[in-house]
């Protein structure tokens, strides 16, 4: 690996350039990709999770961080990334990739899961129904709505419409954006993961994603189990994300038990590591210090 951008800082340079290996395992029929950074491997397991419409790529430069004290692993759930796609997905087969991606890469019972968004679903589900196999989850400005707010915002309004195959590299990141829609200052960012989204088809390029994920997705009604989770959970949310506004605050924190810490990154939306990456490594480093 030898990336360069003359625009990124030096830390994201030597961040994403650190080396890891792509491995490849079947779950359910589906071939899932997961990358593992090189380590020493007796240290616990920290396993990185993307949101929506993302991928692995998005912890390049945010899990070099954590190698000192975890051996570190971020899957591609299916549909995304790497991974094959399904004809359907669930919260249950997502929390079953996650699972053997951290039985794969020999991580024991003694796991964190960190989840960004989407992802955040399928572990809170991995931390219901396997709470005796893992050691705590983080979950990353990922919502639980009410029941009113998902009535008025079905799957007919999904962001991701019929995919495109574009002539060229260039061509393709003037059509990237973020899900849900934030700017974010750090452009170096955005143009890496973007890069990382797509991949070479017949006639050019396309995103990797399935783009009738979630149309194809079985959404659970998890508000009724969270408050049951016996495992350590916690919350790290952005200060200016429209998942965290007072309202919906106010019912996830009646929703988690009282025992469930609630972190705020100052100054950052939904896609909080990509607006204030440095900072979220500091706060991401002293929630798991609880664990």
């Amino acid at each position: 690996m030898n990336y360069e951008d003359n625009d990124a800082p030096a830390w994201f340079i030597e961040a994403v350039n650190t080396p890891y290996k792509d491995h490849y395992i079947e779950v359910e029929g589906c071939k899932i990709h997961y990358q593992k950074w090189d380590n020493e491997g007796n240290k616990p397991g920290l396993l990185f999770v993307h949101g929506g419409g993302a991928h692995s790529h998005w912890w390049d430069f945010i899990a070099p961080s954590f190698l000192d004290k975890f051996d570190i692993a971020a899957i591609d759930i299916s549909g995304m990334g790497d991974s094959e796609h399904r004809e359907e997905y669930c919260s249950l087969q997502f929390a079953n990739e996650l699972m053997a991606v951290i039985d794969d890469a020999g991580f024991g019972d003694n796991a964190i899961i960190a989840a960004h968004s989407f992802g955040g679903l399928a572990t809170l589900r991995a931390g219901i129904e396997y709470a005796d196999r893992l050691r705590g989850i983080v979950v990353i400005d990922s919502a639980i709505f009410p029941p009113d707010f998902q009535t008025n915002n079905d799957m007919k309004g999904s962001p991701f419409k019929s995919k495109k195959v574009y002539p060229d590299v260039e061509t393709a990141m003037t059509r990237f954006k973020l899900v849900p829609p934030q700017p974010c200052e750090n452009t170096y960012i955005v143009n890496y993961i973007g890069r990382h989204s797509m991949g070479e088809v017949e006639g050019g390029y396309s995103w990797k994603f399935d783009m009738q994920f979630l149309q194809k997705t079985q959404m659970d009604d998890l508000q009724d189990k969270i408050a049951g989770l016996s495992l350590k959970t916690s919350i790290v949310y952005g200060e200016k994300s429209m998942l965290f506004l007072p309202p919906l605050m106010d019912y996830m924190k009646k929703v988690y038990d009282d025992s469930v810490p609630f972190y705020c990154l100052p100054d950052a939306a939904h896609h909080l590591f990509l607006d204030k990456p440095q900072e979220f490594v500091e706060l991401l480093s002293q929630v798991l210090e609880t664990y």
